[in-house]
């Protein structure tokens, strides 16, 4: 049995299916190509078949991604496996992976099947799926609620059909470790090693990393997770802890570890919090902003003493990297700010470089020092490509005796410029409404955060929004950040309006998507 422990990311399909997590395609390129920069074996992409704006996602990261094998999700149907299939075309490893429920409950009053209907609908979908790439995964929805004799069935026929991954999902964070531990070996015996076997733990109990760690220990070699968390309900397994429990508790685990490069972890995680606008709670194991913090006094003289003394892994071994040595402000030249971009972990091209530059520069005429994470915020922006339909040249929001507040806005399409002011209830309200008159796309608001992304009261504002611009159809996030707050929500509501333009005719439709 192999030594290595495979992580199939699907922070892509999963973790996108987070309430407010919807990502555009050039967002997922970026996500996915981090994801390969982290060590991730199999980089699950999307759900070619639910729409057309999940087919180009996946079609494109094929494209670009080298190293790690590229997934999609398909039913076990064979419009969704050709669908995949056709997705995955580009891509230098390709992975097919196919599922249908197995417990009673599903069964019945989902798939409304009997279980040999259920053996032959798995069975042939695997073989479809053979014929076309050679990797492919079968999955058993709602495995932990299934009868085990049952499973060694299915398993044994999409076995001989082909498929060369069996996963065994806990579809809605049921079981406890034991109890997983103990499905994992009982069907770790049966299947001797003909295929390997794969967890996908929910955490609705809390319990997805332990559930996880448990299958790893009694046979399973592949880990299905997510960064930080994401996904449907409670999430799914946290990457970033399976990798460090697997690293740091290495005695307990026989040699058994991942590819990861752990110091891709906490600019992952980052990365992925800056674009869906869902950072992990302070608390957060392994990435929290609290995670390597000290206010004990007795725990800050031990740290000082001698850090193991309270930590049990270093903040530079997940990639929390201190570069206060080059403080950055406004007599910094480009030569500086290029070694900052590096030691950030960050890779730009000459052009992101010299509008990042400008961007600084801009900064630091505003404020007196500029922080690492200010930076982080403007790299991110200007390297997520998304076609600049509209931008936005001047915000000016005052109050009026009224109670009224007005929202005074350029906005720049096709080089002309056009201005417009509306009247709203407070200044979001004005800047939101003179923004749909100029444009002529009404949006609806469906959340609004702001979060300062450095300390100090000139701290740099992020404002994250979701705007729903079709009735029924996912809502879109967009990020703006700026000194001045209004200005940073102007922004963050122009991006949401490009990013809905960029993909209107391929906006995620999620009434088809099937979890597991």
């Amino acid at each position: 049995m192999s030594p290595v422990i495979k992580i199939f990311d699907t922070t892509l399909r999963d973790g996108e299916q987070s309430p407010g997590a919807s990502m555009n395609i050039e967002e997922k390129i970026k996500i996915a190509k981090q994801l390969e920069k982290l060590g991730v074996d199999i980089i699950e992409a999307g759900f070619a078949a639910s729409s057309p704006g999940d087919f180009e996602a996946i079609d494109r990261i094929s494209q670009i991604i080298a190293q790690s094998t590229v997934c999609s999700l398909s039913r076990a149907i064979e419009k969704d496996i050709l669908s995949a299939a056709n997705a995955l075309k580009k891509a230098k490893f390709k992975r097919i992976h196919t599922f249908i429920a197995t417990s009673p409950i599903h069964m019945e009053y989902k798939l409304k099947m009997k279980p040999d209907e259920v053996i032959k609908h798995a069975a042939n979908a695997v073989a479809y799926a053979k014929s076309m790439v050679d990797d492919v995964q079968f999955s058993c929805e709602d495995a932990c609620r299934s009868d085990i004799g049952f499973l060694k069935e299915i398993l044994q026929a999409v076995m001989e059909a082909g498929a060369t991954t069996l996963n065994l999902p806990d579809t809605v964070g049921y079981v406890l470790p034991h109890e997983m531990g103990k499905i994992i070996s009982e069907i770790a015996e049966f299947v001797n090693n003909k295929a390997v076997l794969s967890v996908h733990c929910h955490n609705d109990l809390g319990l997805a990393v332990a559930n996880s760690i448990y299958g790893v220990q009694n046979g399973a070699r592949q880990v299905e997770c997510t960064i930080n968390g994401l996904g449907e309900r409670a999430g799914n397994t946290a990457l970033e802890e399976v990798v460090m429990i697997l690293k740091t508790r290495k005695e307990l685990f026989n040699g058994l570890d991942t590819k990861i490069k752990t110091q891709e972890i906490y600019p992952s995680s980052k990365l992925v919090a800056d674009i869906t606008g869902i950072r992990p709670q302070p608390n957060k194991a392994i990435v929290g902003q609290n995670a390597f913090a000290h206010e004990s006094g007795i725990h800050q003289d031990g740290i000082l003493k001698n850090p193991e003394t309270y930590e049990i892994m270093k903040p530079q071994d997940v990639g929390i990297i201190q570069t206060g040595s080059l403080v950055m402000g406004k007599h910094s030249g480009r030569a500086a700010f290029r070694e900052k971009i590096k030691a950030l972990g960050f890779s730009v091209n000459e052009e992101e470089l010299q509008n990042a530059f400008v961007r600084f520069k801009a900064l630091c005429d505003s404020k007196k020092q500029v922080f690492d994470d200010d930076i982080r915020a403007i790299l991110n922006e200007e390297t997520t490509h998304i076609p600049q339909i509209f931008s936005l040249e001047l915000t000016q929001v005052s109050a009026s005796s009224s109670g009224k507040y007005c929202a005074a806005l350029s906005i720049k399409r096709d080089g002309i410029e056009y201005s417009d002011c509306a009247l709203g209830n407070g200044s979001v309200d004005s800047i939101l409404k003179g923004i749909d008159r100029i444009s002529g796309i009404k949006g609806n608001l469906k959340d609004y955060r702001v979060e300062a992304l450095s300390s100090g009261k000139d701290a740099l504002a992020k404002v994250v929004v979701k705007v729903e611009f079709e009735e029924g159809k996912p809502a879109i996030i967009g990020h703006g950040t700026h000194i001045d707050t209004m200005s940073a929500t102007a922004k963050a509501y122009v991006a949401a309006l490009n990013s809905y333009l960029s993909m209107k005719d391929l906006i995620r439709d999620k009434t088809g998507t099937m979890n597991l």
